[in-house]
């Protein structure tokens, strides 16, 4: 038994190995879509990408997004705006995808976006504190991967969707848990589904990074602006103390 253990062990230690080896090739002409490269994790892999070689397609918010992340990258890489809580951005931007990629499919989507993210009591959130996030990170992802699914499965593509392993750890209220929660079980459903058509779909669960540390200042004056809204009977349930605590 210990034996076929060890063997076992050993057989998937030379398996990782030797699939560890295996390298893309061929970047030419091979696009990959990234949202969220204004900054962080998004605006680092699009310039990464560039330069080893891959038709960059960088989704930005912000049009200073876009001129910054050109500036310093190859004229191969082309950006886009992109709102994720706006349906009709979010179709500009399909169009765009669809018109660079020629026919030749979508050889990469990777889904990178935060949401603003309303850090608080549960019960001091108005419903509009959910969709602020839910709208962007969570159901802006799951439209957009839709409608890229078509060129993803021309090209036997694959998914990549980056969450920030903060957010499965449900330590305070708000969309920001629910959102990276949806997306695991959006992704492990679409890995089953689109196996059949050679699309992979993978999850990079990811920390902290300098680009996205919290700024706990900002976190403060949130909390404090939620605080001021409350109803005094919500005010008067928890106490002032609950806020300087």
């Amino acid at each position: 038994l210990h034996i076929a253990i060890l063997a076992s062990i050993l057989s998937l230690i030379i398996y990782w190995l030797i699939r560890d080896r295996y390298r893309v090739g061929n970047l030419n002409g091979k696009h990959v879509f990234i949202t969220g490269c204004d900054n962080g994790l998004g605006n680092s892999l699009a310039k990464w990408l560039d330069k080893k070689g891959f038709c960059v397609i960088a989704a930005c918010a912000t049009e200073k997004g876009s001129q910054e992340l050109q500036s310093c990258s190859s004229l191969s890489l082309k950006t886009v705006n992109l709102n994720l809580a706006d349906s009709n951005s979010i179709a500009r931007a399909v169009m765009f995808v669809t018109e660079q990629t020629a026919g030749k499919g979508l050889f990469g989507l990777v889904s990178n976006a935060e949401g603003i993210a309303p850090v608080g009591p549960t019960d001091w959130l108005r419903i509009e504190d959910f969709h602020s996030v839910l709208d962007v990170s969570l159901l802006g992802l799951i439209e957009i991967t839709l409608k890229l699914l078509p060129l993803l499965k021309r090209a036997e593509g694959r998914v990549v969707n980056l969450i920030n392993a903060k957010g499965l750890m449900a330590f305070v209220g708000g969309g920001y848990s629910l959102s990276k929660w949806g997306m695991e079980a959006f992704s492990d459903t679409l890995r089953i589904e689109m196996q059949h058509f050679g699309v992979k779909v993978s999850i990079v669960e990811h920390g902290f990074f300098k680009a996205e540390e919290v700024n706990s200042d900002i976190t403060e004056k949130y909390l404090f602006k939620l605080w001021n809204r409350l109803t005094p009977d919500i005010r008067d349930s928890y106490g002032e103390k609950y806020l300087v605590e």
